[in-house]
Order: C-alpha cells, then sequence, then structure tokens
C-alpha cells in the first residue's frame, strides 16, 4: 500500500494521533509521516531511580519560579538561578542544579487536578484514574514483573527497592502478586551502620554471624539426613541464599562505608544524599527499580523554614547523583525521576491557621528526567505568570508513564496477567481527549 492510499484509511483517531504528535509523528509511526512500519521501542535504560518527594512541592520554588508574581507568591525566596542552559532557570535555593541543566529535563507542565495525597500518588505512579474495579500496579511493581525474576532477573537483591520506607498511600504491586510488592530497606543510610531490614543487624558484627551460621548449619542434622529429597534441597537452597544476602558480596552494596568520605559528604550526610548513594551502588549492581522516599513537602505550615533544610538537600543529592551516574558510564542507561504526587498553592497562605504555608495543589506543578534516553537541557511545558495553572503543553501521569515503559523497552500499549487469568492493560487507552491534550513526551526522547 502506498502512502496515499494509507492516507485514505486513515481513522479520526489516527489523524488525531498525528495531529497530536506533530513532527514527532514520523518518529512515532515509523519511516515517513504516513510510514507503515511499526514504531520500535526505544529500549534505552536500564535501570530507573524514582525520586518521590513525598506530600508534593511547589513549582515557585523548585523548578518553575515565577519571580514577578509578587511577595504573596514567592514570599521571600524571589530570587531565581539562571542554569547553564540559556533560558532556563530555577529557584535560588538549588546552585547545584542550575549548573548541571544540561544533564535534565524541567517537567513544567505536569497536571492531573487531584489534591488528595492517596488518588494523586496512585495516579503519577500508575498512570490511572482513581475510583476504578481494580487497583493498577505502579511503575516500579511493572518493571518488577518485566525486568525481575520472570525475566531471567539472577540478582539476590530484589529488583524493586525502597529507601527507606513504604509511603503507605496506596498498594505498588495493586493486583499482581505480592512478590511484585517494593523491598523496603527500613533504617538509615546516614547512620554510621546502614540497618536494612532483614539483612544488616544494628548489633550484631558479620563475623558473629558466621559464626551463628556455621553453628546453625552443624545442628541441622535433619537437614543432612534428608539431603537429596527435592523440598529440603528446596529449603536450603533458600537458606543458603539467604545468608549469602546477609553475609556474601549481594548484602555489601548497602555498607556505605565502603565508600570515600568525600565522595559521602558530596552526597551529603543526611538520609536522602545517602539514599542517592545507595541507589547509585544499587544500580551498579542491575537493580532496575529503586524509589527514593524523600518525605517532609507537605508544608502546609512554616512552608518557607522548611525550603531552606530541605532544597538544599535535594540539590546537593540530586546534583552528586547526576555527576556520578555520568562519570560511571552509567547515566545514559538510568532514568532519574524526580516529583511528588502534586504540588502546592502558588499563592502563599498567610491567613490563620497556615501562617505562611502551602497547600495541595494538583493542577499544575514541576519535575525532573534524566538519563536513560530522556535528552538534557530542555524545559517541557509553560504555566501562566503566578504558576497556577498549565498553558502549554500539558503533561498528564499517562503521558510520563508511556515515555519512560517505552525507553525501557516495556510496550506501553501491552498488556499484563490478572491473577485470574486475563489481560489488563499496563496503562489507559490512548482516547482523542488524551491525544489532544498532551501526549508522549517524543521530544525529550
Amino acid at each position: 500500500m502506498n502512502a496515499s492510499d494509507h492516507n485514505k484509511r486513515l481513522s479520526r483517531r489516527e489523524m488525531l494521533r498525528l495531529m497530536a504528535t506533530g513532527a514527532a509523528g514520523a518518529a512515532l509511526f515509523g519511516s515517513g509521516l504516513f510510514g507503515t512500519e511499526p514504531r520500535k521501542l526505544k529500549n534505552t535504560a536500564k535501570s530507573v531511580i524514582q525520586i518521590w518527594l513525598w506530600g508534593g512541592p511547589t513549582n515557585i520554588d523548585t523548578f518553575d519560579p515565577k519571580p514577578d508574581a509578587g511577595y504573596d507568591y514567592c514570599g521571600p525566596l524571589n530570587k531565581t538561578l539562571q542554569t547553564n542552559v540559556d533560558g532556563i532557570q530555577i529557584g535560588e535555593l538549588l546552585p547545584l542544579l542550575a549548573a548541571r541543566a544540561d544533564k535534565y529535563t524541567l517537567l513544567r507542565g505536569l497536571t492531573h487536578n487531584n489534591n488528595g495525597h492517596e488518588t494523586a500518588a496512585y495516579m503519577v505512579q500508575s498512570g490511572w484514574m482513581p475510583g476504578g474495579t481494580l487497583v493498577h500496579p505502579s511503575l516500579g511493581a511493572i518493571v518488577s514483573l518485566k525486568k525481575g525474576y520472570s525475566a531471567g532477573y539472577t540478582n539476590l537483591i530484589p529488583p524493586y527497592i525502597v529507601m527507606t520506607r513504604l509511603q503507605g498511600r496506596f498498594s505498588e504491586a495493586g493486583f499482581l502478586e505480592q512478590r511484585y510488592k517494593p523491598f523496603a530497606t527500613g533504617g538509615n543510610p546516614a547512620d554510621r551502620r546502614f540497618t536494612v531490614e532483614g539483612i544488616i543487624s544494628r548489633d550484631i558484627q558479620p563475623d558473629r554471624q558466621e559464626n551463628r551460621r556455621e553453628l546453625l548449619t552443624k545442628m541441622n542434622t535433619f537437614g543432612s539426613a534428608m539431603s537429596g529429597v527435592p523440598e529440603v534441597d528446596a529449603s536450603k537452597k533458600v537458606q543458603g541464599e539467604a545468608w549469602d544476602l546477609i553475609l556474601g558480596s549481594a548484602g555489601k552494596v548497602f555498607d556505605l562505608g565502603q565508600e570515600k568520605q568525600d565522595v559521602r559528604d558530596r552526597y551529603g550526610m543526611n538520609t536522602f544524599g545517602q539514599s542517592c548513594l545507595a541507589a547509585r551502588r544499587l544500580v551498579e549492581q542491575g537493580v532496575p527499580y529503586i524509589t527514593i522516599n524523600f518525605d517532609g513537602w507537605d508544608t502546609h505550615k512554616q512552608h518557607f523554614g522548611i525550603m531552606r533544610t530541605k532544597l538544599p538537600q535535594l540539590d546537593r543529592g540530586i546534583a552528586a547523583l547526576l555527576d556520578d551516574l555520568s562519570e560511571r558510564g552509567l547515566l545514559d542507561s538510568t532514568i532519574v525521576w524526580c516529583e511528588g504526587e502534586f504540588g502546592r498553592t502558588p499563592r502563599v497562605q498567610w491567613e490563620a491557621p497556615w501562617n505562611g504555608g502551602r497547600n495541595h495543589y494538583g493542577k499544575a506543578f514541576a519535575g525532573l528526567v534524566a538519563g536513560g534516553g530522556f535528552k538534557g537541557g530542555y524545559a517541557i511545558g509553560k504555566t501562566s505568570p503566578t504558576g497556577e495553572d498549565v498553558i502549554e503543553r500539558p503533561i498528564y501521569p499517562w503521558d510520563l508513564l508511556a515515555s519512560m515503559l517505552d525507553l525501557l523497552g516495556i510496550d506501553p500499549d501491552g498488556t499484563i496477567m490478572h491473577p485470574s487469568g486475563y489481560d489488563v492493560r499496563i496503562l489507559p487507552s490512548i482516547t482523542e481527549e488524551k491525544l489532544m491534550s498532551g501526549g508522549r513526551l517524543y521530544e525529550i526522547m
């Protein structure tokens, strides 16, 4: 069929798809604007580091400053920093990230108009609207399914790690089996010893654990006598893997004491900074999905005082992570994704009881993506002069998740098997409304 014949057969939906993607249509459809070759997945990313700003940061203080909006919007943080990319400015408390804007893309058009922590977190991490008959899995659980044990993953470290605790906002695994739920490390990586739950003990040194292992092995006369029985051998294998994780090389990925102190200092000797360092070490070990739950962004009160602590930690941790991944040749294969479940009201709540706080705001917020096939040095989307409305290039949760799945080599239009035996789409079907309002981020992939 030639291009003319194909053009005659275009459905309204196909035409809307081409209109919505514009110049990206060629990349979307293969060779030529009306090419018939199926689009190939990018498949450039091997891992994701998700930096989850739990509670929701405001766009104005971070990645989409509005210095001319006035005191009622900016408060005391009314200055901006010019980045190393012409025309792109970010908040005044992010100087290290300002010097590295060529490594990441700012997402200034994030939107979903949902102001509930639980429902917004579910939307952003699963791509589905809340309230349906199914609880859909998060991106991390999907990656764990598609790139984890069922895909030949043999690492003793679980394929989906959360540092340091789960949010409790929604079920990350959704309808998938519990083995796709993330492993939460617990502990604090900034402590003298990162006591990872079930792997590293705060009070027992490795040599004493090894002695205990030897004693338990000698005492297990039943296991020795029943050697060759499949069930017993399987149990011994699992026990052996557990001990290898605790005492072998795999578990040492969490021993941040192996890093030089100047490296640790570069990340910041705080929970977030050391979580970023641990995430880099996990990527080096081939772990496909790591979430850093950086909480404390739900600033209904004392907003600006909290920002003067949180933003320098964020700045230092992400800057060091981007540098480290780049220097080690890992940034091209590692997606770094930073955002929260929503933003915060651009207009400051000066009145009581907030007294200078910001409340939930899902209408317009900002984030950051880097690596894994995303280009650096861009700012996608535009908000109004006060940061309250997205006025150009809205980015919905399903747009961003589809783009990341594409880079991971996972078909965003594909399906996953429900435990009951039927197929469920990974993301909602592409409707005409979604196509006309945004679309996948082909311009920065």
